[in-house]
């Protein structure tokens, strides 16, 4: 049942503010809008709008938009080899490795590397994950299956930071987050205060992201160490209204900070019938994410405990940004999704 935009946007409140009271999450913020009307709220230790929050992979939307400017430049194609660019990656099915099969999760990458943990424990730069990245085994044929690839998006933005001489952190702010005045957000820490960085609470975190282990502290997602690493495949910081800024920025249909048509791409899918729908570095099709909305919709969720999505059929924007990682409860029961089915209802 359908039910008042700004009902649900109280009604989702109610949620961040008990999960709050019962000590479930730290901190929550919600940012929501439809048709030019928008609502925002902060709970628990956000205690104003510029709280940022460890975005986990909702960060690849984001650097993908830096890398689709250069599209936009005609400085890359998407059936381009990543050999073209990076011809260190010679070996096993990297030669058929496309910049499309990055973005898209199509190339048969795994999420991580091996040595994810023990790089992220020795406080490895990025570098360090793209050599890490060659001996990387293949699950099939690049183009041929679907596998979720975090390490997919580290190989495109190394192809970003290839063609352009930038590091992929100062890209993102010149290319997104300065064009679209998104303040409150950076790839790494940037100028960001430290006080306004909101704490994951790693106890629920998975293993390889620091949960359980005896020096996690030193490289935990709370740690100085990945806050400042900027990792494009989940290291950026927001406030909810920037990352509903930069959805915003997605829906409309007028170049700006990236062309229209580069847009439209982004957000079509590009895998074939019976694959995981997928935009360019964009989900597509949100109800995959349990998100009760449209065919006609984008975002992405993270696992730090962050979702965000648009509806373009209701042309409805929600943000939902907690502290508590993704695995901690039943999908069905973090706040995340709780507090989004409220504007879902809308």
């Amino acid at each position: 049942m359908k039910i008042d935009f700004l009902h649900a946007c109280e009604k989702a409140c109610e949620v961040l503010a008990e999960s709050v009271s019962t000590k479930q999450i730290r901190a929550g913020s919600l940012f929501a809008e439809q048709s030019g009307t928008r609502f925002a709220a902060n709970y628990g230790l956000a205690l104003d709008p510029h709280a940022a929050y460890l975005l986990g992979s909702i960060t690849k939307p984001m650097v993908i938009c830096a890398m689709m400017s250069l599209y936009d430049e005609k400085q890359f194609q998407l059936d381009d080899p990543l050999v073209r660019y990076l011809p260190e990656f010679s070996s096993s099915e990297f030669p058929k490795v496309t910049i499309k099969h990055l973005l898209t999760h199509t190339s048969g990458l795994p999420d991580q590397v091996a040595s994810n943990q023990q790089l992220r424990s020795g406080l490895s730069p990025l570098d360090a994950f793209v050599a890490a990245c060659k001996k990387l085994p293949f699950s099939f044929r690049p183009g041929t299956g679907y596998e979720y690839s975090s390490m997919g998006i580290l190989l495109a933005c190394t192809v970003a930071e290839k063609i352009t001489s930038i590091p992929i952190s100062q890209l993102v702010k010149h290319r997104v987050l300065t064009p679209l005045q998104m303040n409150d957000s950076a790839l790494g820490i940037g100028e960001l205060a430290q006080d306004s960085l909101m704490p994951v609470q790693t106890e629920f975190g998975a293993p390889e992201a620091g949960g359980g282990a005896a020096d996690a502290a030193r490289w935990d997602w709370n740690s100085s160490y990945w806050r400042s690493l900027g990792a494009p495949w989940g290291g950026a910081h927001a406030s909810a209204s920037d990352v509903g800024t930069l959805l915003r920025a997605m829906m409309t249909d007028q170049d700006d900070f990236l062309k229209a048509s580069t847009k439209r791409l982004m957000l079509t899918n590009h895998n074939p019938v019976g694959l995981e729908s997928r935009g360019l570095g964009f989900d597509v099709d949100m109800r995959s994410s349990k998100v009760n909305c449209s065919t006609n919709s984008f975002g992405h969720s993270g696992s730090t405990g962050t979702l965000a999505w648009v509806d373009r059929d209701t042309q409805r924007i929600c943000v939902v940004l907690t502290t508590l990682p993704g695995r901690a409860v039943d999908e069905s029961k973090h706040p995340r999704h709780l507090a989004s089915e409220w504007i879902a209802k809308a």
